[in-house]
């Protein structure tokens, strides 16, 4: 028996007041099918769609998922099925389910299909308790199925982050682009790999590779190195006795 979602209560934040300004750099681009896009248009679209869930960092050949690219394209499917293909694909999943906690998870999910931060921590809860009974594919569909998705995306739009200012505020918020990929706790599994530190994970070199280095390495360093220094040795005196006309060249 499945849990169902516990109730959490909206706080005020940007998205939830109405927009009066004049379009700027501070607003994000809508982009629909709606109206018989162009070729043109819908290659702007998908990489939007990539930018959304996979992020600018992410936004490499490895991730792109050419089947679902065509389907839209010909009209098998709305934008709403494509976002839930990229949020459901194996790439989605190595890159950002399986190197984060659930609450992290959620939060990030939040931002990327619903276009908002979480409100509290109470709704990091309730989605993570979502995650842990449906797994991936049944927590996006969750999300895709809310009435606050459908009321702002609907089937043709690509979600954006709604609303990145507020009236006598003269900064915005950081973009949803800006949230690293993991957290705190995947880059200390990291650091205990070897990451960050200029170097491979010791777990991923071979034996020959660490130190102490064995002693055979040494002895066959210093023949190189005693080897390469006779030969440019040699090599010099014969340039220098060519110059003086004692040998030719």
């Amino acid at each position: 028996m499945t849990l169902s979602l516990i109730t959490y209560s909206p706080s005020s934040q940007n998205q939830r007041v109405k927009n009066y300004e004049v379009a700027g750099d501070e607003h994000s681009k809508i982009l629909t099918t709606e109206g018989l896009p162009s070729s043109s248009d819908y290659d702007q679209i998908i990489l939007e769609a990539y930018r959304q869930i996979f992020n600018e960092q992410q936004i490499i050949k490895a991730n792109r998922q050419t089947v679902l690219e065509s389907q839209l394209k010909s009209g098998q499917i709305t934008i709403r099925d494509f976002i839930r293909g990229l949020a459901t694909s194996d790439n989605f999943r190595r890159r950002n389910f399986e190197v984060n906690n659930n609450y992290r998870f959620a939060q990030m999910c939040i931002q990327r299909l619903l276009g908002r931060d979480v409100y509290n921590e109470r709704e990091k809860i309730a989605w993570s308790i979502v995650i842990a009974n449906k797994g991936l594919n049944g927590f996006i569909d969750e999300l895709l199925n809310t009435a606050e998705y459908l009321d702002n995306f609907g089937y043709d739009t690509v979600p954006y982050q709604r609303r990145r200012i507020l009236p006598q505020r003269s900064l915005g918020e950081q973009p949803f682009a800006r949230m690293p990929r993991y957290g705190a706790d995947y880059r200390q599994q990291l650091e205990k790999l070897g990451y960050f530190q200029g170097k491979a994970p010791l777990t991923y070199r071979w034996a020959w590779q660490r130190q102490p280095y064995p002693t055979w390495m040494g002895l066959t360093g210093k023949i190189i190195v005693i080897t390469g220094a006779g030969i440019v040795g040699l090599l010099s005196l014969a340039v220098i006795l060519a110059a003086w006309g004692i040998i030719t060249l």
